[in-house]
């Protein structure tokens, strides 16, 4: 049998405007998948919702689809899409209408069942992650376009692969191969050079977007389109796995894929293999995302300019504390960054910045009284006072939390093209979430000289979030480099390297067949994205932090 070749044309609400018509002209393809959400993204859609109760999706992919559902339709493309969101059905019904109004005659099914708002009051949005068999449903009806709510991100693909290959429900090793491939395309140019430790080695000013042939086995290919930009190779897979994972069980609901039986090689010009993937029973609750307004923040950043920063930031701050005692706000955050350098031949460079966030539940409180009491000091703090930009009002914040439901607490339905809803089985066996056994680690390297050096000279790394944890995958490009990484970098090394975890949980996940390891820091994100606890507030570049850090390395690595 022929692989399904499974493109992506979306990795986030905001991607690439023209993505979409360049993987229907770049090449041959069977389904398109475009993924639209993540967790500030519900809370963008639920604050919609409450302006337009007929909103709740993404408004962007039916202004991108008028322009391509008729090249969809001559091509034999089905799409399936998340851009659904909170509202499914209502995405749904406006892409008929566009059909209708276009004259071409497309099927279009949804998925539903996922909100389970009305069962968590005080939230704007709670959505339990739905796996891919409500897809296949609609897809085995005939369906050319599947638009899906919360669905997890590797439903896009293994639904379609689950319909095209007629996998059972415990198919487990195919259906974590299909995962697997799915978590690679995920995130769009990601696969293909984008955000890329070594982007260097190949042109990504503008890399093409990822698609993966997979076979009736679960294994795939990860490529792209031939002569588009970006590169594929093993480095760029590693470091998609790596993203926003844990431990060597990467659970769903429909599968736990084995992470650490993930077998990686080079097939070829901008082509690497999948192989081995082994899968397991899902575990027996499914995860609900919970989306809520967390209160009110606001910011101001002072500019301190030439001599005497840390005066100048401690006079500022003891001037702001004591206009704000009256009614102090619940959280109130300082943090200087020494941006200055001595001697410095412009004034930017000259000059640090002293960030002030607060918090509070009441508007009020973090709204005028925190503007009024940072722009009355313009004349009277430190000297060559001012601010990056004037304080604005307060702006509502949100805040993520998971919890978990039996997959028996959600009706998960297929709503096909002609009205008929379809119910959705959940799994017919679960197996509890366990860690994996320590897998056994190689010999370390013998001793000889090291230099002292960053360790992204050696190894990559990509980093990102979940909820209030971030996670950062670093892996080696090479048999001896790992060899060194897996002693090396360990869970107390990595406290060290990155201080704002020595007091937080911090989790090493080795994963042998990627040369790899893993790392999870709990807590490090604080209540999520849209609280934005950090200065980096989806850890997207710990990574690069990390590999910024100097260690004694062999230098036969270097």
């Amino acid at each position: 049998m022929n692989p399904l070749r499974i493109g992506n044309f979306s990795g986030f609400y905001g991607d690439r405007a023209s993505a979409l018509r360049e993987m229907l002209t770049g090449g041959e393809l069977d389904v398109l998948t475009g993924d639209y959400l993540a967790e500030l993204t519900m809370l963008i859609l639920a604050r919609d919702r409450l302006k337009d109760p007929g909103a709740g999706y993404a408004r962007t992919f039916p202004r991108r689809l008028e322009d391509c559902l008729g090249l969809a339709h001559e091509r034999g493309v089905q799409i399936v899409t998340n851009a659904g969101g909170l509202n499914p059905a209502g995405l749904a019904s406006a892409i008929r209408e566009l059909a209708d109004r276009l004259g071409i005659p497309v099927t279009v099914a949804h998925v539903e069942g996922d909100d389970l708002t009305a069962a968590h009051p005080g939230t704007l949005a709670a959505h339990a992650y739905l796996g891919g068999f409500g897809i296949a449903e609609c897809l085995q009806a005939g369906a050319d376009i599947v638009v899906t709510g919360r669905v997890t991100d590797a439903a896009l693909v293994t639904g379609p692969a689950a319909a095209h290959f007629g996998w059972a429900r415990t198919d487990y090793d195919r259906l974590a191969g299909a995962v697997v491939a799915g978590h690679v395309l995920e995130c769009g140019t990601q696969a293909t050079g984008g955000n890329y430790a070594f982007f260097q080695e190949g042109d990504v000013r503008r890399p093409g977007f990822p698609l993966a042939e997979i076979h009736a086995d679960g294994s795939s290919v990860i490529t792209k389109h031939p002569g588009t930009g970006g590169l594929v190779d093993v480095g760029t897979v590693t470091a998609q796995l790596l993203y926003e994972t844990g431990g060597g069980r990467y659970a769903g609901p429909d599968v736990t894929a084995r992470l650490d039986t993930v077998r990686l090689s080079p097939d070829g010009a901008d082509r690497v293999r999948i192989e081995g993937v082994r899968g397991e029973a899902p575990p027996p609750d499914l995860k609900v995302g919970l989306n809520r307004l967390g209160g009110f923040r606001n910011e101001v950043a002072f500019v301190l300019t030439g001599l005497d920063i840390e005066a100048k930031a401690a006079l500022v701050r003891e001037q702001l504390d004591d206009a704000l005692a009256t009614s102090p706000p619940a959280e109130v955050r300082w943090e200087l960054v020494r941006t200055d350098r001595d001697d410095a031949d412009t004034e930017e460079t000259a000059s640090a910045l002293l960030r002030l966030v607060v918090r509070d539940a009441d508007e009020r409180v973090v709204g005028r009284a925190l503007s009024g009491a940072a722009v009355e000091l313009a004349l009277a703090s430190y000297p060559g006072f001012h601010v990056l930009s004037p304080p604005e009002k307060a702006a509502a914040y949100g805040v993520f939390e998971d919890v978990y439901v039996p997959h028996g607490a959600v009706d998960h339905v297929a709503v096909l093209h002609d009205g008929r809803r379809v119910p959705v089985a959940p799994p017919q066996e679960t197996r509890p979430l366990d860690a994996v056994p320590e897998p056994a680690l190689p010999a370390p390297l013998p001793p000889g000289p090291t230099r002292r050096a960053p360790l992204g000279l050696v190894v990559g790394a990509r980093s990102g979030d979940k909820g209030g944890n971030a996670n950062v995958g670093v892996w080696a490009r090479s048999d001896d480099a790992w060899r060194w990484l897996a002693h090396e970098l360990t869970a107390e090394r990595f406290r060290q390297l990155i201080p704002e975890g020595r007091d937080l949980p911090v989790t090493r996940h080795p994963l042998p067949n990627l040369r790899a390891v893993n790392f999870v820091v709990e807590g490090l994100l604080g209540a999520g994205v849209a609280a934005r606890h950090r200065f980096d507030p989806q850890a997207k570049a710990l990574g690069e932090w990390l590999r910024s850090r100097h260690l004694d390395i062999p230098e036969a690595l270097l």
